[in-house]
């Protein structure tokens, strides 16, 4: 199959290779779960190929990526540099086995450290912090309907190691004739870089900034207290550049960064009115906020999602109570271990 210019009407997520502008192409990488694939951008660079993210560590993935170079006349070894926007399994796993065949060298945010030593580290359970916030807001019996299942969605902790540069925000990286800049985006992780292209004003999005869905908060093995409000403090840092075509992680790409995150704001300015409302309304814990909250673009009841995705919304509403607490609109206190929310008086 030819390399083919890129059409953002077509399906995003159908594997091939596709032309951005010239020297830059997006290879789509399938995945096994809801979000179907992950973006790879490959940028020309000195003979070879810098990517942009890696796919998930997988056979499917790694096929379809050595197919894709072969159609760009390239292989893995012509790979000079992996790029990564941050430590998720779709993102970065990858990376780190074409490494260890090929010597490949892999760049991460410095802000990642802390998710990525306790990814590798096997007395850290999957989705610890996770599954405390839910005990901590509500929903035990959710916690423990979702232990059981977390095989199904983690890899295995020896499919993490650590990059060969950590990246500090601000670095300025060449790639072949063109020149990036390393944004720093915490929320959707703590440590999450977006890549700004200058010469044809490119955001390399990751996950901070999707067309279509809006990113997980905080979905990370190490968490901070306010993901939700670094989000939205990055939302509005990463406004302060260039308008940019959109290329995400997720879905296809876009022809405006400013239109996108003006609607993501809009959608989390939305949402936590919504979240202050229920807690008007009666609502004390975060689950019990979820369960008055619809989910996803079709606006589906919380009773309605699988088991996992309702740990999602839990976490998600948990987020936006603290940002509405650190605000001064409603307050929170603990009683036999669990946390329930109420307006602020006065």
């Amino acid at each position: 199959m030819p390399v083919q210019q890129d059409d953002p009407s077509a399906p995003w997520f159908e594997p091939g290779v596709f032309a951005v502008v010239p020297g830059i192409y997006r290879i789509p990488l399938p995945l096994h779960d809801e979000l179907r694939a992950v973006n790879v951008y490959a940028i020309e660079d000195s003979g070879g190929f810098t990517l942009i993210d890696s796919g998930q560590v997988m056979a499917e993935a790694r096929e379809q990526l050595e197919s894709s170079l072969k159609q760009l006349g390239a292989g893995l070894p012509d790979v000079r540099q992996f790029l990564v926007t941050h430590a998720h399994r779709d993102h970065y796993t990858q990376a780190v086995a074409v490494r260890r065949e090929f010597g490949t060298r892999v760049s991460l945010g410095a802000g990642e450290r802390p998710s990525l030593q306790a990814a590798a580290d096997p007395a850290v359970p999957a989705y610890r912090e996770q599954l405390a916030d839910l005990r901590r807001h509500g929903a035990a019996e959710l916690a423990d309907q979702i232990v059981p299942l977390l095989a199904d969605e983690t890899v295995p902790h020896t499919a993490w190691e650590q990059p060969d540069t950590w990246l500090e925000p601000g670095a300025h990286l060449p790639v072949g004739r063109r020149r990036l800049n390393a944004r720093a985006t915490p929320g959707h992780t703590r440590g999450h870089l977006v890549y700004f292209e200058h010469q044809d004003r490119l955001l390399f999005a990751g996950d901070h900034i999707l067309p279509h869905i809006t990113p997980s908060i905080g979905l990370e093995p190490a968490t901070v207290a306010s993901p939700l409000g670094d989000y939205l403090s990055s939302l509005r840092d990463v406004r302060t550049l260039p308008d940019a075509r959109l290329l995400p992680a997720h879905g296809p790409v876009a022809a405006s960064s400013h239109a996108r995150i003006d609607e993501l704001l809009i959608h989390h300015d939305t949402r936590l009115q919504a979240v202050a409302a229920a807690i008007e309304g009666g609502a004390r814990t975060a689950l019990d906020v979820s369960r008055v909250l619809l989910w996803t673009r079709r606006d589906r009841a919380f009773r309605t999602l699988a088991p996992f995705h309702q740990m999602l919304a839990v976490i998600e509403t948990v987020y936006h109570l603290r940002l509405l607490t650190a605000q001064g609109r409603l307050t929170g206190a603990e009683r036999d271990g669990v946390i329930r929310y109420a307006p602020t008086v006065g």
